[in-house]
């Protein structure tokens, strides 16, 4: 069992003293209001997302018991409603919601239609011969999904004409503010995933970004893909971005079940070198320069700039399942969190 201190949700001590009689209620709902849009979502939804997604919605951790409601409001009412404030894109987080609801309903079924995991049942009650560890293998029996997104922070160095400029407080002026914005709305038209990644894989002759390209390509990713969500920072050069996509692990399922399911073994293979992405996501940064001509816009004329891009990229594998949780206790507030096997390391690389 991993270490649960170590857990990204909830990163608590527990030196404190255990109260057996202080068990608060736990929440089996969040009302979440990220940048003025309300969110209601269940326990175990939140607890199926992403890592990298849940550090960026609960930097500080995330409780999720009555008594931290009480604490809070000064009322321990359970029609008391707890919301929490959210700094986070709200269509992006219905890109994602959406996305995990959409797959799990596939993979696991609806109360009106099985799943693919019904077909592929006999995969784990009778083990391939050749591949003796098959049963234990997490692929066949939870929904994979790999999780893409990057963060790009922009910089415009215009001409100098000395049009452009900043005052003695280093606030922008009208003709420099325009420029950011133009250059933000031509990055934002930039939506194919891979272009700026291959860009660099050229310029440095970097073999083993290559393979991390070629390798997302056979696992789900296609090398014209769009982001799957891409959207401005409001009052930022800042630009987020995430795509999601269905891990490919090699087991075909035929039309009408006409055949039994099937494995393609070496496909499975590629497939399981993501798992690596689920214990340990990993982080890759680097700069972008390009000469940019920014078109006419109303009376703003053409322009020639140079535009420099902080590209950071968050790679991690999620595995859509029913979460086994955990709870403990320290002097006043019930934690709850994921059994899961993190580092130190792995959220270090998760954190933006």
């Amino acid at each position: 069992m991993a270490n649960i201190n170590n857990s990204p949700i909830t990163q608590v001590s527990q030196n404190g003293p255990t109260h057996t009689n202080l068990q608060p209620q736990l929440l089996t709902r969040l009302f979440l209001d990220l940048r003025g849009r309300r969110f209601e979502v269940d326990r175990e939804t939140i607890m199926n997302l992403p890592e990298s997604v849940l550090l960026c919605l609960f930097p500080n951790g995330l409780v999720l018991s009555r008594q931290s409601v009480a604490l809070s409001d000064g009322g321990g009412d359970d029609d008391d409603e707890e919301v929490y404030g959210v700094d986070f894109d709200p269509d992006c987080f219905q890109y994602v919601l959406t996305f995990f609801r959409n797959a799990s309903d596939a993979f696991y079924g609806t109360p009106t239609s099985p799943g693919l995991l019904s077909a592929q049942q006999h995969l784990l009650d009778s083990p391939a011969p050749d591949y003796p560890a098959t049963s234990q293998n997490p692929l066949l029996s939870k929904q994979a999904i790999i999780v893409l997104r990057e963060e790009l922070e922009y910089f415009s160095i215009p001409p100098k004409d000395g049009n452009p400029t900043t005052d003695q407080n280093g606030i922008a002026n009208d003709r420099l503010l325009g420029i950011k914005r133009r250059s933000g709305d031509y990055l934002m038209d930039k939506r194919n995933i891979f272009t700026a990644l291959q860009r660099n894989v050229n310029k440095e002759n970097n073999v083993a970004e290559q393979h991390l390209i070629d390798m997302l390509c056979m696992s789900g990713f296609d090398r014209e893909d769009e982001w799957g969500f891409r959207a401005l920072e409001p009052s930022r050069c800042c630009i987020s971005s995430i795509a999601l996509v269905l891990l490919k692990t090699g087991i075909q399922h035929h039309p009408n079940g006409e055949k039994p399911v099937e494995v393609d073994y070496p496909q499975m293979a590629t497939a399981q070198k993501l798992l690596l992405f689920w214990r340990k996501p990993a982080r890759k940064c680097w700069w972008d320069g390009l000469d940019v001509e920014l078109p006419v816009v109303g009376e703003e004329p053409a322009l020639t700039i140079k535009l420099w891009a902080r590209r950071v990229w968050t790679l991690e594998l999620s595995l859509v399942s029913v979460l086994i949780r955990y709870c403990f206790h320290t002097s006043s507030t019930l934690y709850i969190g994921v059994m899961l096997q993190v580092t130190p390391h792995r959220l270090s690389c998760s954190s933006h």
